[in-house]
């Protein structure tokens, strides 16, 4: 984090988070909807929402603590302990998400293609949101912060062990699905879709905010 930044450029970048994180969350509820399978980081616990009674937020935030405490247990006294900023953050985006997921509950497909419809829909508004998340530039989500724990502490590219923790969710999606719903639900074509497209929205919007040069529209509402 800059320590030059105001803690009024602070709260700014808080709020754009926030943002990010509401738009998030209805991506993630679009693609519950269009029940074509959910993105990677949302297929677990949306699957175990499935046989359990916690919602899906509730079983979010428990996620999101358990990446964290990851983190904590893979770099031990390399934690940053600021990093913990995370947890209030996965709360809020738990609670977004249970909210969203209700505001859409309205929302009925009766054909294939319209699922598929509601599916893109969810997908532009997950990469959406991630834009807003690392345009932040403040946090990462316990999800992310995990691997990025991981390479650090063993020297790996990023790219790869994100691929391998994505791949990692949807497995134990599958296997937990398959032994407690007896048939596969939260991972489909729709899963695919969004694990190769999510980042390519992402990265769209993130070429928009540096040709608007966004970075310098937080200083210049913070004061500077």
């Amino acid at each position: 984090m800059n320590e030059k930044r105001t803690g009024r450029e602070l709260l700014i970048r808080y709020i754009f988070l926030g943002a990010g994180l509401a738009i998030m969350a209805f991506g993630v509820a679009f693609s519950i909807k269009a029940s074509l399978g959910t993105s990677p980081i949302s297929s677990l616990p949306y699957v175990v929402s499935l046989f359990t009674p916690l919602t899906v937020g509730n079983l979010t935030i428990l996620m999101h603590i358990f990446f964290i405490l990851l983190q904590i247990f893979i770099l031990g006294k390399d934690y940053q302990w600021i990093q913990l900023i995370q947890l209030p953050v996965a709360i809020v985006f738990g609670y977004l998400t249970d909210l969203a997921v209700w505001a859409t509950s309205g929302i009925t497909c009766t054909a294939y293609w319209q699922q598929w419809i509601v599916c893109l829909a969810g997908i532009l508004l997950v990469g959406i949101g991630v834009s807003f998340e690392v345009t932040a530039n403040v946090v990462v989500l316990a999800g992310e912060g995990v691997v990025l724990a991981v390479c650090r502490r063993f020297k790996l590219p990023f790219a790869n062990m994100k691929i391998a923790f994505d791949v990692t969710l949807v497995v134990l999606s599958v296997i937990l699905s398959l032994i407690f719903l007896h048939s596969l639900q939260g991972v489909r074509e729709g899963t695919v879709a969004a694990a190769l497209c999510v980042g390519l929205v992402a990265r769209f919007f993130n070429s928009f905010f540096k040709k608007i040069n966004i970075q310098k529209v937080f200083s210049a509402l913070s004061g500077h």
